[in-house]
């Protein structure tokens, strides 16, 4: 069982740290989840799950973090993921939120699950659609969560072009989280599943930081979740980018905690400052360390 306490820096600057899981997972002791993915419900299955096993199942998570904060993304399923009665398959295709167009059964069935799961456990989930492009499509995803009595709905911001317009999604939605994976893949145009192309998809890209810098300076509540959250030393830089939650894998929370703390958000700043100022992946890491070592 892991033990890992609020997030804050040196000065007391609160930054949420909290646990990505894919399912009812044991995560006792941590401060929240920052993301659940649902695909678990939906794969390896010739037709979709019930509401009733949905909500079932959605219960579980919650239970146990009740007063807490769970972030629970809508179903997303991309090439490596495919789901046949979805229609899925195509990481520039059908996945995410759009999802819904073909399949609106899906999503309003996934909302009304995650809603009856609230209602049996007091919880209050925070509910975000992956794959937003535009403020239009943010804007129908609040109103479908609301319209279940869901309060907090969220965006994330894993397309250049959310980025780009992270401020009018923003105005449409109660939060956004940037999926670095996804947003790496497509702003270099480069398939997250081939190793030959892992240099462009490192997360301490000048470019990638350029469009989280551009997000986090949104004001609203901007979390990241991705291999980014889990890196240490790149979470001091997206603290200092103005980050307010991290989420990552449970066993990373211990050490992002751990350099958080021993950091004030002054000097976060300074290391993002000096990483964006890098050309390079190793220029940044490099810039970084530096400063850190110092």
């Amino acid at each position: 069982m892991l033990d890992v306490g609020p997030g804050r820096t040196a000065d007391g600057y609160r930054v949420e740290l909290l646990a990505t899981i894919g399912g009812p997972d044991p995560v006792h002791g941590v401060e929240g989840v920052g993301l659940l993915r649902t695909e678990f419900l939906f794969l390896g299955r010739s037709r979709p799950p019930t509401v009733e096993e949905q909500r079932v199942a959605y219960r579980e998570v919650l239970a146990p973090l009740t007063g807490r904060k769970v972030v629970v993304r809508t179903l997303d399923a991309g090439a490596d993921e495919p789901i046949p009665y979805a229609a899925t398959g195509s990481a520039l295709g059908v996945r995410g939120i759009r999802i819904a167009r073909a399949r609106p059964d899906l999503l309003r069935d996934q909302l009304e699950a995650i809603a009856r799961a609230a209602a049996d456990t007091g919880a209050v989930p925070w509910v975000m659609a992956p794959m937003i492009a535009t403020p239009a499509e943010a804007a129908a995803f609040a109103t479908a969560v609301r319209e279940h009595g869901l309060t907090t709905a969220g965006a994330m911001v894993e397309l250049p072009a959310a980025a780009l317009r992270a401020a009018d999604i923003a105005s449409e939605v109660d939060f956004l989280s940037v999926g670095t994976n996804d947003l790496a893949q497509y702003t270099f145009a480069a398939d997250r599943h081939r190793a030959e192309l892992a240099d462009l998809l490192d997360p301490w890209q000048p470019a990638l930081l350029d469009l989280v810098a551009h997000v986090a300076a949104v004001p609203t509540h901007v979390g990241v979740c991705g291999e980014a959250a889990a890196d240490p030393l790149l979470a001091l830089v997206l603290t200092g980018l103005g980050v307010d939650s991290l989420s990552m894998p449970p066993a990373s929370l211990p050490a992002v905690r751990t350099i958080l703390a021993a950091h004030t958000l002054a000097q976060c700043q300074e290391l993002a400052a000096a990483v964006r100022r890098a050309t390079t992946p190793t220029e940044a890491r490099a810039a970084a360390r530096r400063l850190v070592l110092d």
